[in-house]
């Protein structure tokens, strides 16, 4: 795909990859009228929308406005967060992630086409006083296990997303994209796969070669990228940056990407409160031109017949 161009918010034009897509989460405080508006009107053509600002409306009137939209929709985030024991809770986050489904899959019927029906998983961090990580990924494999026959009946992909291991005790125990394949394996890939998340896998020795697994198991459910900058602050959740800001190395991990066939939208999911704080109009913009500068250039690999690199050009 060749970028196409859109006008800035001066007026200014620049190039816009058509193969990016802007998670909802990058522009956290404009509702979802709003997110829908700036990003359409930025030249982007798609969007990953997250559950609270679809509930705000609710699910009808969200698919409307995302039809009326014209975008493509990418992922639903997120639903997870099963690594309780059963009883009620558990039945209760049971019970949710099965709305999260419906909605996924009405979500992506209303997008425009090429639209994928994604819904993220994190997966939840140890429960109050637990110390026990095998049993809390044991109880995610069998909180997947209730949930695939409910994924697949409504055309969804249920995609595991691994989180840097800073988050196992509080947000999600499955820290790798091998433990996120591991999991999946259980289970046919168009109905649990992983997401490939650059600020949760960048550091890992064996990332190329998990990416490579994924990729022969047919599991990159959506690839998702932004940047990783230090010094962290105080909520490292709130330290993911624009592409090109920080040390990620996108040209060997988008490479890895892209050889394993992969032909989806790419998302830019940021979670920073400087960013959040700048006119969504602006931030699209600025996600638009670091994806262009450091993303795009690595979209033309594909893997050739014989298992080598060639350029798509």
């Amino acid at each position: 795909m060749t970028p196409r161009q859109a006008r800035g918010p001066e007026g200014a034009r620049g190039p816009v990859d058509r193969r990016l897509s802007i998670n909802q989460a990058t522009i956290k405080h404009a509702d979802l009228a709003t997110a829908l508006r700036v990003t359409a009107e930025s030249g982007v053509e798609a969007i990953g929308l997250w559950r609270e600002p679809v509930q705000e409306v609710g699910l009808a009137v969200a698919a409307r406005m995302l039809a009326d939209s014209g975008l493509r929709f990418t992922t639903h985030c997120r639903s997870g967060f099963f690594t309780m024991p059963e009883g009620p809770a558990r039945r209760a986050s049971i019970d949710d992630n099965r709305r999260a489904i419906d909605e996924a899959a009405t979500l992506a019927a209303a997008g425009a086409p090429g639209s994928t029906a994604i819904l993220v998983l994190v997966a939840g961090g140890l429960p109050e006083g637990s110390r026990d990580l095998a049993g809390a990924r044991a109880r995610v494999r069998d909180a997947i296990g209730e949930l695939a026959p409910d994924a697949e009946a409504a055309g969804v992909t249920l995609a595991i997303e691994p989180l840097h291991p800073m988050f196992a005790s509080d947000r999600c125990v499955v820290s790798t994209l091998g433990q996120a394949l591991d999991i999946a394996a259980d289970f046919p890939a168009h109905v649990v796969g992983a997401t490939v998340d650059t600020f949760h896998i960048w550091w890992d020795p064996d990332i190329l070669g998990a990416i490579a697994r994924a990729g022969s198991e047919g599991r990159i459910a959506t690839y998702q990228v932004c940047d990783w900058k230090t010094p962290l602050p105080a909520d490292v959740l709130l330290s993911r940056h624009y592409p090109g800001d920080g040390v990620i190395d996108f040209a060997s991990l988008t490479r890895a990407v892209m050889a394993t066939g992969y032909d989806r939208d790419i998302e830019v999911e940021i979670f920073n409160e400087e960013i959040w704080a700048t006119d969504p109009a602006e931030a699209v913009r600025r996600t638009a031109a670091g994806f262009a500068a450091a993303v795009s250039p690595h979209l033309g690999i594909r893997a050739a017949a014989g298992g080598t690199l060639e350029s798509r050009a």
